[in-house]
């Protein structure tokens, strides 16, 4: 979802739940079942997995695992389709070291053991800086944070909600009910859960992430937020409709009223990006899959002629034997 996010879709593009198969191979849910058309928010709430593969499929398998590189995963995984459900493994600290991306804004920050050593007067002896780099836009961290809490407020798991604080996340269930995960975070704390045996063996019937492992995460999580009752999400503050050209004074008023003229009687606005404002882009309800071209594949800019400076010709070169008696005549 974060490729696809961080590639232009938006969170209410449409995407279709049907049956679909490749190379033989057909996808399905835990249930059994199509939704037919959702929203791409409601297919990541409710854990849908053909939608999760069709978005792997339309924007590149590969792309999905070079942005799961990128958050720190460190696995080799092979270029096939059902990754996009998690058959690849991955350790708990990379998984909780990635999902901590999202509410840092898209800024990954490199698990450490030990962050400094101090003697008893406080010098500190030795440190381990933080390795600190941005792994995804703002923009597709915060887009990220709203439809990962819709899976803690009306998903797979709503039953976070209880703790009436700003929580969100993503359930994982394994085939057969081997594995039950919990990735979650507040805008403070990522914690994860992962519930399973080392042989792979089953946990039992319907032992999925929310139910075998959201709970434990919710018992830490109660006293993890002690003390933080009044946080939120970076993107729970009030924003600007990103689609809605943005608009900045481009006079300021100065200590003294001026005398008012014909050229400053009011003060003059202008796009903040001075060289175009871009048009709102219409709404397109056609599932992602039946689209011909990329979503939100920017339009081409028009072409604009360059300064006149950038325009003038080079000087020209001057001859070998010019060159030679130039020299000599330094020397």
């Amino acid at each position: 979802y974060a490729t696809a996010i961080e590639d232009g879709a938006k969170p209410d593009d449409i995407i279709l739940d049907t049956p679909v198969s490749y190379g033989g191979w057909a996808p399905h849910d835990y249930e059994n079942n199509f939704k037919g058309a959702m929203t791409l928010t409601a297919a990541l709430a409710d854990s849908r997995n053909v939608p999760a593969v069709k978005l792997a499929a339309r924007f590149g398998i590969r792309n999905v695992i070079a942005m799961a590189h990128r958050f720190g995963v460190s696995e080799n995984i092979p270029a096939y389709l059902p990754i996009a459900l998690g058959a690849a493994g991955i350790t708990l600290e990379e998984q909780v070291a990635s999902y901590s991306v999202f509410p840092n804004d898209g800024v990954r920050v490199a698990p450490r053991y030990i962050r400094r050593v101090t003697n008893p007067d406080g010098i500190t002896l030795w440190e381990d800086p933080p390795a600190i780099r941005q792994v995804i836009s703002q923009r597709t961290a915060r887009t990220m944070v709203q439809m990962l809490e819709a899976v803690t407020s009306y998903g797979t798991a709503a039953e976070a909600s209880q703790l009436n604080h700003p929580v969100a996340g993503k359930t994982g269930t394994t085939s057969n009910f081997t594995d039950a995960w919990f990735l979650g975070f507040t805008p403070s704390v990522t914690c994860g859960v992962w519930v399973g045996y080392d042989n792979e063996q089953s946990l039992g019937d319907k032992e999925t992430g929310a139910r075998a492992a959201l709970p434990i995460w919710m018992t830490l999580m109660k006293q993890a937020i002690q003390g933080h009752e009044d946080e939120k999400f970076p993107a729970d503050e009030p924003r600007q409709n990103p689609y809605q050209p943005q608009w900045t004074t481009a006079i300021t008023a100065p200590p003294a009223a001026p005398t008012l003229t014909a050229q400053n009687a009011a003060p003059r606005v202008i796009p903040a990006n001075t060289a175009s404002a871009a048009a709102p882009r219409p709404f397109d309800s056609r599932p992602l899959e039946s689209r011909t071209t990329a979503p939100h594949s920017p339009q081409p800019s028009a072409k604009r002629t360059p300064p006149a400076f950038l325009r003038k010709k080079p000087p020209p070169v001057i001859s070998p034997a010019t060159a030679d008696k130039l020299d000599s005549m330094i020397n």
